[in-house]
């Protein structure tokens, strides 16, 4: 009897089990292009899959019999169809554009499309959550092409930047659904501000060059584009709790209450990150919040966005003096030297680690800061060709960092010299002119305007007549916390000044279909800045800027479609750049020009069932190009002059290969040439005794741009070993870079190159939706290495003094995630 049983339940069993097959497919739009992102599941079981790059979706254990595969993407009607699985079965899926308004016109308008010749990669939700343990936005875009990351703290949490094709942030236009996101004076884009932002986004677009016409600063160097989380028809909730080394923690809960009466869905996130960094006291104490609430119908689409949050990050901006790096104590009392340093600050740097060197000790030597940001999305179809978008929004923030001066003069802070005895009689002889203090420097701003678009998309036009109007009003002022010796009033002010700028844009789009196989692009935009700054600065000199600009940026470019999977295209656009507010303010007096550039972009895009390519080559004509000159201001920001006529020119690849059903390869490479034609140095010489100031003057021709390698190259290899599993190795290397525009070998920071490895697993139970398991070892090879840096150095008389000063990133460190999602 017994043996009857086993009999039968193995039986049982072994039907149950071979009666399971895999179901797989692609799913295209109507002109057979692959829709990477779109959501698949079978509507009787709880699976659910996203599809790859490819367009590739693929179901295991799937048992026999009638299967409905259900299949949603964004701006595509809902798909359902009805297969029948009696063996492993492989499907073609087609979806068509959904007459109906969706979230996608949202971005719509700044976006580039298949038949846009700009060149561009975009991100989707899945890629971004796979990377996302926690460090700053810039870091998990790293893998994307001609791209470099730093962290002031050396491990990617805090203040962070990024540049694309040897560009600085400052010059990369940032938007988030459509709204400017760049600080309007300094043209920066604070990651730190809005930690865990990749969180709540559903896709990031990098457009490299001038790109499309879009809202706010010009794009120099390219343009990053930020959809912030769609629709969810499904009630969801997440939680993610992230830990490592440097005690980085990351706690992100998220949840979304799903398609309410056919017309209503809220989302909302908060987050918690932390990190105690790399370099020493370099902590981090981040927090951030995301909400939305929006209404839809079939023709309107209501959305309003809240997200923000506050950061306490302690100092690092100054980075490790060379000398310290070396271990050379001869160097290090030299830089002591001319840093000013007391001797307390300078044992500090005789006894430091040398990777980890960081010259704040006071406590409180933080920055602390809040930024909200508030949107209200509108957008009506009015016809199926016609559609309308409006958004307002509004930025206030608020904040300052402190900080220990030793021996700084009082009257830099509009206060007497103090006349002393030891009696304390005063006397013409006991003159104190400097003294220890604690100051806080504030930031005080709001941004607020408005966006508009109005679409025209029927037969052979789509049209865009689009733009916004900004206003930025900010108040930075410093306090005097505490001196050693001097009295003042509570709360002493010490300077003020108020920066107001307005940019308006208009711009008009057009992609005309010519024929089945060549679409014409044309974008004409104008842009008028005005920016007005006024009262007394840091060092008490005073601010007077009242600057006007006026700019004309054309565009245009052809795409050729060879076939459904090949096209080429070409692209010509002009864009010009106001300076920003240091330009001005670090040089009193002086008149900084505002930046042109020409742009010039040719390129290649095949598609294959198993591979992807796109080959481009870019030509970046500036004239009076802002170039680092390697030195910071007393904020830490990079100080930059005119620099006449340059370029930049390469070659960027892109590919994407699956070699085999478990075994993906993506890769790209960048070889650049960017040169400044003619480049002046200039260099204060204090004389032999340091009894006199000049200036000297050295000219160099035809150097390379200070952080600007020649080879870039990204690549992440994955390998699926069984189902749910993942391993990918993720590689970087980074040419070396110059610290300024001397291509003196003397100031550069040295090639890299740095391999990380991802292990995740992916359980889904019955119970849930699903269990995700991650884990990140970085730098898994413990490479020693910097990735950014600064220079300054000045001549006295025949002897010359410099010192460089680098951003050291951490060796070996890993972190693991768990996240769990109902």
């Amino acid at each position: 009897m017994l043996k009857t049983f086993c009999v039968t339940v193995f039986m049982l069993l072994s039907s149950y089990c071979y009666s399971q097959y895999i179901v797989s497919g692609v799913v295209r739009d109507a002109r057979s292009r692959p829709l990477p992102g779109a959501s698949v599941s079978i509507s009787d079981l709880k699976q659910q899959s996203v599809t790859d790059q490819f367009g590739q979706f693929k179901f295991e254990r799937v048992p026999s019999g009638n299967q409905t595969l259900v299949i949603t993407f964004i701006g595509f009607r809902k798909k359902e169809e009805t297969i029948v699985v009696s063996k492993n079965t492989e499907v073609q899926l087609a979806l068509e554009e959904a007459p109906v308004i969706s979230e996608a016109v949202v971005v719509s308008a700044t976006r580039a499309t298949d038949k846009t010749p700009a060149t561009h990669t975009t991100i989707e939700k899945q890629d971004i959550q796979q990377q996302n343990f926690g460090q700053d936005l810039p870091f998990l875009l790293n893998w994307t092409p001609s791209i470099v990351t730093t962290s002031d703290a050396g491990a990617g949490v805090g203040y962070t930047g990024i540049r694309i094709r040897g560009s600085d942030q400052t010059r990369i236009n940032v938007t988030i659904n459509g709204i400017p996101y760049n600080d309007a004076e300094s043209l920066g884009s604070f990651w730190v501000n809005i930690s865990d932002i990749a969180s709540s986004s559903q896709s990031i677009q990098i457009q490299r060059g001038v790109g499309t016409s879009t809202n706010g600063a010009g794009a120099f160097g390219a343009t990053l584009n930020l959809q912030t989380n769609t629709r969810n028809d499904h009630a969801y909730a997440d939680f993610v709790n992230a830990f490592g080394s440097f005690n980085t923690r990351r706690h992100t809960f998220n949840f979304g209450s799903g398609l309410l009466n056919d017309h209503w869905s809220f989302e909302g996130r908060l987050s918690k990150i932390a990190s105690d960094g790399f370099i020493d006291r370099a902590f981090s104490d981040l927090s951030s919040y995301y909400f939305s609430g929006g209404y839809q119908t079939e023709k309107t689409l209501v959305k309003a966005v809240m997200f923000g949050g506050k950061e306490r990050t302690y100092q690092a901006w100054y980075g490790v003096p060379e000398s310290r790096l070396n271990n050379d104590n001869e160097a290090m009392l030299i830089t002591a030297m001319n840093e000013g340093w007391n001797d307390i600050q300078t044992e500090n740097l005789l006894q430091s680690n040398s990777r980890t060197f960081n010259p704040y000790q006071y406590k409180n030597q933080v920055d602390n800061y809040q930024q909200d940001n508030y949107q209200l999305h509108f957008s009506h179809q009015f016809t199926e060709a016609f559609t309308w978008n409006t958004s307002l929004h509004y930025t206030p923030g608020k904040g300052y960092y402190e900080e220990y001066r030793y021996d700084d003069k009082i009257e830099s802070y509009g206060l007497n010299n103090i006349i002393i005895d030891d009696d304390g009689s005063t006397t013409d002889n006991d003159t104190i002119k400097t003294m220890d203090m604690i100051r806080r420097r504030w930031l005080n701003n709001d941004f607020y305007g408005f966006t508009y678009s109005l679409n025209y998309d029927k037969n052979i036009w789509n049209i865009v007549l689009g733009g916004g109007w900004n206003r930025y009003d900010g108040d930075h002022y410093g306090e005097l916390l505490w001196a050693e010796y001097a009295q003042f009033p509570h709360e002493y002010r010490y300077y003020f000044n108020n920066g107001d700028k307005r940019d308006f844009n208009s711009y008009l789009k057009t992609n005309i279909q010519l024929s089945n196989k060549v679409n014409a692009f044309i974008d004409l935009q104008y842009r008028r800045v005005t920016y007005k700054a006024k009262g007394i600065e840091n060092e008490q000199e005073p601010v007077d800027v009242d600057a006007d600009f006026n700019f004309f940026n054309p565009k245009a470019g052809i795409t050729v479609t060879i076939s459904d999977h090949q096209q080429l295209y070409g692209f010509f656009g002009m864009s010009n750049r106001e300076p920003v507010r240091n330009d001005f303010v670090d040089f009193p007096g002086n008149n900084p020009k505002p930046e042109k550039l020409q742009n010039l972009e040719v390129g290649y895009r095949r598609t294959g069932k198993n591979y992807g390519l796109n080959l481009n080559y870019y030509l970046m004509n500036y004239k009076d190009q802002l170039v680092l000159t390697g030195q910071l201001n007393d904020v830490g920001a990079n100080i930059r002059t005119n620099a006449g006529e340059s370029y930049r020119m390469g070659v960027e690849v892109e590919s994407a290969l699956r070699l085999t059903n478990q075994l993906q390869w993506n890769f790209n490479f960048t070889l650049s040439r960017n040169k400044i034609q003619s480049y002046t140095e200039v260099i204060e010489d204090y004389g032999n005794n340091f009894d006199e100031y000049n200036l000297i003057r050295n000219t160099y021709k035809s150097t390379d741009i200070s952080f600007s390698p020649a080879i870039i190259a990204g690549s992440q290899l994955k390998y699926l070993p069984f189902r749910g599993a993942e391993i990918a190795l993720l590689s970087k290397y980074v040419g070396k870079q110059y610290l300024d525009n001397t291509q003196n070998e003397n100031r550069a920071i040295d090639a890299y190159f740095i391999n990380d490895i991802r292990l995740s697993y992916s359980w889904k139970p019955s119970f849930m939706k699903e269990i995700n398991f991650s884990f990140l070892i970085n730098n898994v090879l413990d490479n020693m290495y910097e990735s950014n840096g600064y220079t300054w150095g000045y001549q006295a008389g025949a002897t010359t003094y410099r010192e460089n000063y680098y951003y050291p990133q951490a060796g070996r460190n890993i972190m693991g995630m768990l996240t769990l999602r109902f």
